[in-house]
């Protein structure tokens, strides 16, 4: 089956030619990052606009990487929740559109259980079961996976997801959106042990995470350094190494102790946040000294794409699942409701 992907959630707008048999045929991605750079974050209604204005040449685009024309694809899936309500409307009428133009069947697909799939589309693939931790700008969640659609949530950020926070952090220290890579590269030139941060939530029972404390703390930190204008670059670049450090430690803590409560020697780490070097490098390391493995999806796919929802899609569409007349989006939608494949799914 050859499946068509289509990922508009929020500030990226992402195509995919998925094929069971052959894999991955061409795929093509637009960051919407300089619209949003100058307001600090995501602006919905700019987003769904962008989406409107990038969808058809990136469906041009990905026909011409596979040598492909609209015939040869027998199915669409796209993103249906959960995300920005705008955005997601945009690739969900665009989907439907094509799909009933092209009279081929189609569904929408869950962002999350893309991102957690998203390693299957490389060559070392995990084995179920495993523990996966989805780690964005928008979900910190670690999930046990017993496979597609048999999901059970093991705890979350009460507050601020980890990307979220990185990027509120990197606005405090006067760096752009969003923050994650800029924490990161300010980091690279931190003194170690200049300043030592809170790791939250990590001497208390349970999987759950909490960021806004460290958050505070951060701010606290930098407004007693002379503020967002007034911080030298050594102790900007401290503040980060520390920071970074600290959300890299407690995601750590927790996977390591998700593994050992699961029973399980398997962690799958996936989102925009996965791409972090140090939170790599320190899992590794943890997790090779309990004789257990983690895998990734490849660079490209961590933030959002059409890539994941493509390969999610086809698992679901090619047990007979499609979605009916009515077109729907959901912005919250619970991994928890998920089902497994299947015509009733």
């Amino acid at each position: 089956m050859r499946v068509l992907g289509i990922e508009t959630s929020c500030d990226e707008t992402g195509l995919a030619l998925y094929d069971s048999d052959q894999g991955l045929l061409a795929d093509a991605l637009y960051s919407q990052i300089e619209v949003h750079q100058e307001y600090g974050g995501v602006v919905p209604e700019l987003a769904s606009r962008d989406h409107v204005r990038k969808a058809l040449p990136l469906l041009q685009e990905i026909l011409d990487q596979a040598g492909c024309e609209p015939a040869d694809i027998d199915a669409v899936a796209y993103t249906a929740g959960p995300g920005l309500v705008g955005a997601l409307m945009v690739g969900a009428t665009l989907a439907r559109s094509l799909a009933w133009g092209w009279h081929v069947p189609v569904l929408g697909v869950h962002h999350m259980e893309g991102h957690l799939l998203a390693p299957m589309l490389e060559e070392d693939k995990p084995g179920y079961p495993f523990v996966a931790l989805l780690v964005s700008g928008g979900h910190t969640q670690l999930v046990r996976v017993d496979g597609i659609g048999r999901y059970t949530q093991l705890g979350e950020s009460l507050d601020d997801a980890a990307g979220e926070a990185f990027d509120k952090a990197a606005k405090m220290l006067g760096q752009p959106y969003p923050g994650g890579p800029h924490i990161a590269r300010l980091a690279e030139s931190g003194e170690e042990g200049r300043f030592e941060f809170p790791r939250p939530m990590v001497n208390r029972p349970g999987l759950d995470f909490s960021f806004s404390g460290l958050k505070t703390y951060t701010l606290n930190t930098v407004n007693e350094h002379g503020g967002r204008d007034g911080a030298d670059d050594q102790t900007r670049c401290d503040i980060a190494h520390a920071f970074q450090h600290a959300v890299v430690e407690t995601l750590v803590i927790k996977c390591r102790r998700a593994l050992q409560q699961e029973g399980l020697s398997t962690l799958v780490i996936a989102g925009g946040v996965s791409a972090n070097r140090q939170l790599r490098l320190r899992l590794k390391e943890a997790l090779a000294a309990m004789d257990a493995r983690v895998f990734y999806p490849g660079l490209r796919y961590c933030t959002d794409n059409g890539a994941m929802i493509a390969y999610a899609g086809a698992q679901r569409l090619l047990q007979g699942e499609r979605d009916t007349s009515a077109t729907r989006v959901r912005p919250r939608w619970p991994m928890e409701e998920l089902s497994p494949p299947g015509p009733e799914g």
